[in-house]
């Protein structure tokens, strides 16, 4: 069986003395990084990264995936303001490497890790900065991943999402987005013993023949689901979600929305309909996944349908935003290690 953990310090402590890891010098400490610095402003930069403690593994990465969803909103300029965001800012929290350097836990040196994040570059905030050809990361956020395909490993995170909204609202007999989440979502619920959900989706490219019906909303005669799952980030289909859920029914809302969500309350108050707002994955939703995968019960292929070298980003980004073919972009980082010093 297949198995994966987050990884863990062999040494704790506030006195712990922060110093560079054993065999890199701190000159190494240097990455190049997607970074925003305002909207469809996107490079590829270099920067020289924090210095990395006892606690921290530095890890070349070799995958990242392109978020359509708080990436997208960055990108178009409509992510809503939040304490903390700022410019310039390094994206990304679906990225696989491998572990080059750490002090407390040598056994990881070598290794294959997922990372949903890091905040480790001077001059630049992460959010949530795992989209880089180096990093520097908490042992504590790395999850080893060894036996599980690597590129497909960046999906991890949606996975996790995914698995996070089954929580939050139960299992879906609707869902509403056929992208990436949408698929994988569907493929959760069904690993978890559900039967085959419906899912709506209202473009024509991403209809395409699955386990279960992928439907135009408008195509669909049911007035009666129970566990509705929203992944549209559509703001304008909340009424008709609730018209067509049956008394008493849940609908989680599990995609990021621009504007200001609203809806017709008669309908709602009639329906006694509930709402429920499925947010961050937590480590337990990531341990349920990779206790799916190991078990084969959630597979993650056919969703990464193009890869760019990351020099290329730039187009790679309006691919993954443009182009309705495109259900998942992942970043190849391998070829900048050589640059990375």
């Amino acid at each position: 069986m297949t198995t994966g953990h987050t990884a863990q310090s062999d040494k704790t402590g506030a006195s712990a003395r922060r110093r560079p890891p054993v065999g890199l010098r701190a000159k190494d400490l240097a990455a190049h990084a997607i970074v925003f610095r305002g909207d469809r402003n996107l490079g590829v930069e270099p920067f020289e990264l924090t210095d990395a403690g006892d606690d921290d593994l530095v890890v070349d990465i070799c995958w990242s995936g392109v978020s359509t969803g708080t990436e997208r909103l960055l990108w178009t300029g409509e992510m809503p303001t939040f304490p903390g965001f700022s410019y310039p800012l390094v994206p990304g929290y679906e990225a696989v490497g491998r572990v080059i350097a750490c002090n407390a836990a040598r056994r990881y040196i070598g290794r294959t890790v997922f990372v949903p994040g890091a905040n480790c570059y001077k001059g630049a905030r992460g959010l949530f900065g795992a989209s880089a050809s180096r990093i520097v990361v908490p042992i504590r956020r790395a999850v080893l991943i060894e036996g599980l395909p690597r590129i497909e490993s960046t999906l991890l995170a949606l996975a996790a999402t995914a698995y996070h909204a089954v929580a939050i609202g139960g299992l879906p007999d609707l869902i509403v987005g056929h992208g990436t989440l949408g698929r994988l979502l569907a493929r959760t619920a069904m690993a978890m013993g559900a039967p085959a959900p419906t899912v709506w989706e209202t473009n024509t490219d991403r209809r395409d023949e699955q386990a279960y019906p992928v439907l135009d909303p408008n195509d669909d005669p049911r007035t009666d689901y129970a566990r509705i799952c929203d992944v549209s980030g559509d703001v304008g289909a909340l009424d008709t979600m609730i018209g067509r859920s049956t008394r008493g029914g849940i609908i989680t809302l599990a995609g990021f929305y621009s504007s200001r969500p609203s809806f017709a309350f008669p309908p709602a108050f009639m329906k006694e309909v509930s709402l429920r707002i499925a947010a961050e994955w937590t480590p337990a939703d990531l341990a349920g996944v990779l206790d799916l995968v190991g078990r084969g019960k959630l597979k993650l292929d056919g969703l990464i349908t193009h890869t760019s070298p990351a020099a290329e980003a730039p187009g790679a980004y309006r691919t993954a935003f443009e182009d309705p073919h495109c259900l998942k972009m992942v970043l190849d980082w391998r070829d900048r290690h050589a640059h990375a010093h």
